[in-house]
C-alpha cells in the first residue's frame, strides 16, 4: 500500500511536468495571418531579383533570418534613386524606405514559404543616401519600420540604426537590411 501510493505520486508528478512542458514548448504561433493582413494593406510581394553580385539574399542561422541590404525597386522596374534632401523629399524617401520593405517582405516569403513563421522582426539597419546637411534619417527609416509594425504589430518592433550615406549603390536612395527571428 505503501509503495502504490508512491507510485500513484509519481505518477501525478509526472504527469503534471509534461503537461507544463508541453505547454512551454509550443510555440506562440500567429493568429493572424500576415498574407490576409498584406491583402487588406493593398500590398503585393512579388518574386524577388536574384542577387546583382557575389552574394545571397538571405542566410539562415538556426532562427534568425539575415537579410541581405535591398534597395525602393519600383513593381514596373527600376529603383527609387537620388539623394533625399536635394532630388528627394523627406516624404519621397519615406516611400522608398517602405518600398523597400516590401521588397524585404517578398524576400523573407520566398524563402519561407509562408509569412506566418516569422517570430519577431529584430534588428533593421537604414542607410539613406542624403546629402550632407539632411539628418532626419530616421524619419525616412521610419517608412520600413512602420510597414513592419503594419504588417506584424508587436512581432514587427525592432532595434533599428538610420544612418546617412554620402552614396549608395547605383544612386539608389535608401537600401536597408534586417535580421529576423523565426518559428
Amino acid at each position: 500500500m505503501k509503495y502504490s501510493f508512491v507510485y500513484f505520486i509519481f505518477c501525478f508528478c509526472t504527469l503534471i511536468s509534461c503537461s507544463t512542458t508541453s505547454k512551454l514548448a509550443t510555440p506562440d504561433i500567429p493568429t493572424i495571418d500576415y498574407s490576409t493582413r498584406l491583402n487588406d494593406l493593398g500590398i503585393e510581394l512579388s518574386t524577388p531579383s536574384p542577387p546583382v553580385a557575389n552574394y545571397v539574399n538571405i542566410v539562415q542561422t538556426g532562427k534568425l533570418l539575415f537579410l541581405a541590404g535591398k534597395g525602393p525597386n519600383r513593381p514596373q522596374g527600376g529603383y527609387i534613386t537620388g539623394k533625399v534632401g536635394r532630388d528627394l523629399t523627406e516624404k519621397e524617401g519615406y516611400d522608398a524606405a517602405r518600398l523597400a520593405g516590401i521588397i524585404q517582405l517578398s524576400v523573407l516569403k520566398d524563402h519561407l514559404g509562408d509569412l506566418n513563421r516569422v517570430k519577431r522582426i529584430v534588428k533593421v539597419l537604414g542607410m539613406v543616401n542624403a546629402k550632407e546637411e539632411f539628418t532626419n534619417h530616421p524619419e525616412v527609416i521610419n517608412g520600413y519600420s512602420d510597414l513592419m509594425v503594419e504588417v506584424f504589430g508587436d512581432k514587427g518592433k525592432h532595434a533599428r540604426a538610420a544612418v546617412g550615406m554620402g552614396s549608395l549603390p547605383r544612386n539608389i536612395a535608401v537600401e536597408i537590411e534586417m535580421v529576423v527571428e523565426i518559428y
